[in-house]
Order: structure tokens, then C-alpha cells, then sequence
């Protein structure tokens, strides 16, 4: 069985991405859809509209067959980040040999000519940027002005100017620095732009939804039928992100002052003054990245540093996580063909594959041994992710205290046709 690799959000799911799911299947010639679907948190350092495992339902009911989660050291960072742990989830969980993304350009051959460039002048590259963030200008804008310095013939700075080619980039560089033999992909984008409000041919982009959800305008016709029946049943339920309550829950935590907001992951020296500062008068989450925002960072980076102080990640945890790579995949949701090919792959498999974490630390110990390095480096990957989930279940409209260890309760998800299926054959 040929399978695809997708390398997803899924906030919401909507016709765009049904598109590409079908468009990658064929293009792949693939029999089975893979996707790694981002948790709570998101790589633009926002929380999900629902949860994972309702993003999960949305999936297979629009056709993906295998869903693991994106851990959360690589699903709320750098694109370059969560294009390496995208692509070494795809590459451990086995028999994954083509992936597929979408992308402005459209032409894998031109992206994959610009991705060697940067993977081959990574250093100069760098070096080169570092002076112009220091001037003020963001680290987007900087490299792709030292790109069209150094390759002035070449469309390689445009190709750095549009989100979903800097992505692609991102997941080709990834494969060559991670080496994994998967073939790329890629079809490209259709529809409202990344950030565009705007419908197009029945496609709107998941901002666009998610601000006339915000609004309480119709979103019908923009999500396969039965994915919006699934999402309209969790805005019933109460199962959707509250509007601001993240926000309060990150201005608390800046009222308590500086503490230990050195150590957190990527801040840097000052920040914690602005912040501090910022959270005593800003009254949404609007007001605050505008009032705390340095010139030289994105909105995306400055909120993603947001995520990392609510969530209390340090630059130990971090730095260790990413030195490790995934070291177990999360199975969400599956279908009878996505688990037919677990079963067959099972031997390719490079990490514990887990259902959920009611027998998460016997497996961990039973795959790397009680007590070894990995073993223990993995339960502190596991801590991470239960300190998001349970985060996240404050931000819920209508939470309960049970929800905070779903984690360790929550069956797996399956597609309506998935129950004749050994439900015991994939995970290990």
C-alpha cells in the first residue's frame, strides 16, 4: 500500500483541504492519506478553534486516513521546526515515502532548487540576516533581502515572500537535513490567500472561517457537509475556543511579573519589561501584541512566545526535545485501509505508536527499557504535551474538570465504516 504523507492544522477543516487531500492521493498515486495534524497549539502560536480529537472526526470523515498528532516542541514553532518534526514523525512511523503540500508556485522542481540553495548557504545565509533583524527589519523580511543579494538572478527571494512556499521550503529543507527518502510533492494553493477573508471557488482560507464563525456569519458550503455538521455539533456543545479567554489566562500570567521568564523558550533579554508592562492596560489580545510587538519580530513569533510562557516551556525542555526528535506518535483517529497499512508497516516502525496515555509509560518503558535515556527523555515530551492539553481545557467555553486528562481517556477516533476493524492491530 503506497501512502502520502500530510503535513496539516485542520482549524477547521474546509474545501481547500479537501482538495489537496484528493489532489495528493492522485498525484501520489497513493492508497492510503497520512496526516500529522498539529495538537492544541498551533505553529502560528494560537490555539485551536476545537480539539484535536474533533479535528480528528473532520479528517476521516472527509477521507484522511491516518491521523498521529504533531507534538507540541514542533507544532508551536519556527516553520523550520515544524517542518523537521512533521517530517521525522512521517519518516518513524514507517512506509511513508511521498509527502505532499500545498504551495503558491505550484512547481516542486522550482521550490526544490531554491530549498538546496538555502540548505547549501545556511551558515552565510544566517550570518548575513543576523545584522539586518539587529537594524529592525523581521527575519522573514531580512533573509529574503540577503537571498536576492546572493542569488540576484534567481526568483529564490520571491519564492520567500508567500506563506505557503516558505512552508514548502521549509518541509524540503527538512528532508534534506533529516535525510528521509520521501519523494515531494506538491499542487498548488487554490482559493482565498493564507490570510485572505474572501471566498473563491467555494474556498475560503481556516482564517477567513474561523473570523465569520468569530462573527457568527453562516460558513455552510465552505466544509464538506458531514465536517460541518461535526463542527456545528461542537459549537452546540460549548467544545470551541472561548474568544478571550486565552488572553486572560496570558495576561495573568504576565501580572505575576518577570519570574522565571529568562528561562522560557526563546525569549530574549528585556522582553519581559514590554510584556509585563503591556499586560497592565491592554484589554484583548489585540492591544497587547500591538503595545508589546518589537520591530524586529513577526506577530507570529511574538505570539508563539505568548504560548511558551502560558505553557511554561523552558529552553531545557525544549532544547532537549528537539535534540531527540518525536519520540512516540500520538494515533488520533484511523480508518479500516489506514489501519490494514499499520498493520503491514508495523515493523518499520521507529517509535511507540499510542492510542492514548492510559498505558503510555509501560510502552515507553517496554520500547527504549525502564530507566534509559530516551525513556526518561520521552516522559518529559509526554509532560509537555499533557501541560497543553490540560491549558488548553481553560480556554474551552464549557469545560470540566475531567477534561484536563482526556488524554488518558479519550478512545481512538474511527471513520463510520472502521467497526468491523481489530481495533488492537496498529498501536504497540
Amino acid at each position: 500500500m503506497r501512502a502520502v504523507g500530510l503535513i496539516t492544522e485542520y482549524n477547521p477543516f474546509h474545501n481547500g483541504h479537501l482538495y489537496h487531500l484528493r489532489e495528493s492521493l492522485r498525484l501520489a498515486d497513493a492508497d492510503v492519506a497520512v496526516a500529522v495534524m498539529s495538537g492544541h497549539f498551533l505553529q502560528r502560536g494560537e490555539a485551536a478553534l476545537v480539539d484535536k480529537w474533533a479535528r480528528t472526526e473532520m479528517a476521516l470523515a472527509a477521507g484522511v486516513d491516518v491521523v498521529v498528532e504533531l507534538p507540541l516542541p514542533w507544532a508551536c514553532n519556527s516553520a523550520s521546526h515544524f517542518a523537521e518534526g512533521a517530517i521525522h514523525s512521517l519518516q518513524r512511523l514507517g512506509g511513508v515515502d511521498r509527502i505532499c503540500f500545498g504551495s503558491e508556485s505550484g512547481d516542486v522542481d522550482r521550490l526544490q532548487r531554491c530549498a538546496t540553495f538555502l540548505h547549501e548557504n545556511e551558515a552565510a545565509i544566517e550570518a548575513d540576516t543576523r545584522p539586518r533583524v539587529r537594524q529592525g527589519l523581521t527575519w522573514p523580511a531580512a533573509r529574503a533581502a540577503v537571498v536576492e543579494a546572493r542569488a540576484p538572478d534567481s526568483d529564490f527571494s520571491r519564492l520567500l515572500q508567500t506563506p505557503n512556499n516558505i512552508l514548502g521550503l521549509s518541509y524540503l529543507r527538512a528532508l534534506l537535513r533529516t535525510g528521509a527518502d520521501m519523494l515531494p510533492l506538491t499542487i498548488r494553493r487554490i482559493g482565498a490567500g493564507y490570510h485572505g477573508s474572501e471566498v473563491i471557488d467555494g474556498i475560503a482560507s481556516a482564517t477567513g472561517i474561523r473570523q465569520r464563525l468569530a462573527n457568527d456569519e453562516s460558513v455552510s458550503g465552505l466544509l464538506p457537509g458531514e465536517v460541518h455538521d461535526l463542527l456545528q455539533k461542537e459549537f452546540r456543545a460549548g467544545r470551541v475556543l472561548e474568544g478571550d479567554a486565552l488572553f486572560r489566562l496570558v495576561a495573568g500570567r504576565l501580572l505575576l511579573g518577570a519570574g522565571r521568564m529568562p528561562d522560557i523558550y526563546q525569549f530574549e533579554p528585556g522582553m519581559e519589561t514590554t510584556l509585563c508592562r503591556a499586560a497592565q492596560t491592554a484589554s484583548d489580545l489585540e492591544g497587547l501584541l500591538m503595545e508589546a510587538k518589537p520591530r524586529h519580530l513577526t506577530r507570529t513569533r511574538l505570539q508563539r512566545l505568548l504560548c511558551y510562557l502560558l505553557l511554561d516551556l523552558t529552553n531545557r525542555e525544549m532544547d532537549e526535545a528537539l535534540e531527540h526528535g518525536p519520540l512516540y506518535l500520538h494515533l488520533l483517529g484511523v480508518s479500516p485501509r489506514g489501519m490494514k497499512f499499520l498493520s503491514r508497516r508495523r515493523k518499520q516502525r521507529q517509535v511507540p505508536l499510542v492510542q492514548n496515555y492510559s498505558r503510555v509509560h509501560a510502552q515507553l518503558s517496554r520500547f527504549y527499557g525502564r530507566g534509559s535515556r530516551r525513556q526518561l527523555a520521552a516522559r518529559r515530551q509526554l509532560d509537555l504535551e499533557l501541560r497543553a492539553s490540560r491549558i488548553y481545557t481553560l480556554a474551552v467555553r464549557q469545560w470540566t474538570s475531567a477534561e484536563r486528562n482526556r488524554d488518558f481517556t479519550e478512545e481512538l477516533r474511527w471513520s463510520a465504516q472502521s467497526s468491523s476493524v481489530d481495533q488492537s492491530a496498529g498501536a504497540q
